[in-house]
């Protein structure tokens, strides 16, 4: 994109911002309400442009689709809620309170696997705290953006610069980086992309949110309900065909169950039904790209020449013979391989036995990432102490389900190489505003903090 084009972009964001701001909040939020019955109407359409591009299966599109739409729900109810704190003051007459205000412009970095959702996570919380945004999405997904700016262009009127889209690369993510009228950076992809370039937002001390990988991890104890985990671990390691950050990469397993769960993991992952995503009984499409597909089969190679048992991983003569469509691979790992504490953003699932759930929980942990992990048990103290300070040190921590499939209610981020961001629910409202502690006088005297006193002499 020229320099041009991106000035004028930036413009647009900027002007637009300091016009959607003086908007009262609970205005902001009807627009966003406007947006989300547009969603709605459009689901149906934005779901086959996730499939056709993204080549996620027909009920995660349309769940993502969903999830865009739970996003604006949720602002809506949020724009009456930006609260801030009052507190008392040790000054007689005094009022300490806490105020909230817009950043101004938000660069939103997304991925190609959530082509739509994560921007509206960031977008819809943005937009409601008085913020706009410059989106630029993945080079596999600008279809994508373009659909949900046309369905934001739809209710807008005169606030359709709110989202503005900046297509490209690299560099075009550098530049929003480098730009100090970019209020607050959200990124979401790759640690390796996360450590590029924080630097660059960093040396301008620029805000930065971050959501990056997550070597996640399961952990499979005695008295689990194997029915229920062998659901939870296949969706987590191979829904999105392995491609989410939270997908299920590592599954520590009870020794004394560990011969049943593997068995049946194993027939689990051969009935799994891989085909175009596209129809509606496929629940593991193709992988976004050549590249995925080489960099799942260099870490499989790797891990044969070991010696170490690899089932399944390869690639199946299905429908396209231009896309890579691959049998999830089970690691049978009697010692942990390098391999393993590595992300490998394929459907890859790592199965080792642990006689001792503190053990498992150590391992679990001893990984760069922090984002997702989960326990199934039904013996209250194993969860009870995965949920504890000495436990999960991940930014999400599930029992008895997988680490996919979070809520929009909740904070998502994680610790670590992860980024230690946090998006959608809870109070990451908080990202996308400044802070102000304000203190009111109303009396005549000006007593000073902490009995200081400073009389003219």
């Amino acid at each position: 994109m020229s320099d041009k084009v991106y000035e004028e972009i930036v413009d647009k964001a900027e002007k637009i911002s300091l016009k959607w701001r003086s908007l009262p909040a609970p205005q902001r939020g009807e627009l966003i309400r406007k947006f989300g019955e547009e969603l709605r109407n459009s689901k149906d359409d934005l779901a086959k442009t996730i499939t056709k591009e993204a080549r996620k299966v027909k009920t995660e599109s349309l769940g993502e689709v969903q999830e865009a739409i739970d996003m604006c729900d949720f602002a809506v109810g949020l724009s009456r809620q930006l609260y801030g704190l009052t507190m008392p003051s040790e000054r007689p007459n005094h009022r300490l309170q806490e105020l909230w205000h817009p950043l101004g412009v938000v660069g939103c970095i997304t991925a190609f696997n959530f082509p739509m959702a994560v921007f509206a996570w960031n977008f819809c919380l943005a937009a409601v705290c008085g913020n706009s945004v410059i989106w630029k999405p993945s080079p596999h997904s600008n279809q994508c953006a373009k659909g949900i700016k046309g369905a934001w262009d739809k209710v807008s009127g005169e606030y359709s610069d709110l989202i503005l889209i900046l297509e490209g690369g690299n560099q075009e993510a550098v530049s929003l980086c480098e730009d100090k009228r970019i209020s607050l950076i959200s990124a979401t992809g790759s640690t390796k992309m996360g450590k590029e370039l924080a630097p660059i937002v960093s040396a301008r001390l620029g805000k930065l949110l971050l959501e990056l990988g997550g070597n996640n991890a399961a952990i499979v104890c005695s008295s689990a309900n194997l029915d229920l985990t062998i659901k939870g671990i296949a969706f987590s390691a191979c829904g999105t065909t392995g491609q989410r950050c939270t997908s299920l990469r590592r599954l520590f397993v009870h020794q004394d169950i560990y011969d049943d769960c593997v068995s049946r993991l194993r027939e689990c992952f051969d009935e799994l039904i891989i085909g175009c995503p596209s129809k509606d009984d496929s629940q593991i499409g193709p992988l976004i790209s050549e590249d995925s597909y080489t960099a799942m089969q260099k870490i499989l190679e790797s891990l044969r020449a070991k010696k170490i048992e690899v089932i399944g991983g390869e690639r199946l003569n299905i429908e396209n013979p231009d896309e890579f469509y691959v049998k999830p691979a089970l690691v049978l790992v009697d010692e942990i391989p390098d391999e393993m504490l590595e992300e490998t953003f394929a459907p890859i699932l790592y199965v080792k036995s642990f006689s001792d759930v503190k053990n498992a929980i150590e391992m679990q942990n001893n990984v760069s990432q922090g984002l997702s992990s989960s326990i199934f048990t039904n013996d209250i103290r194993e969860s009870e102490l995965f949920l504890s300070e000495s436990g999960s040190d991940c930014g999400i921590a599930n029992v008895n389900i997988g680490t996919s499939g979070a809520e929009i209610g909740g904070a998502f981020g994680g610790e670590k190489d992860t980024g230690g961001g946090r998006e959608s629910g809870s109070d990451s409202w908080k990202n996308y505003m400044r802070r102000v502690t304000a203190t009111v006088n109303y009396g005549e005297d000006l007593p000073l903090a902490q009995g200081v006193e400073f009389d003219e002499k």
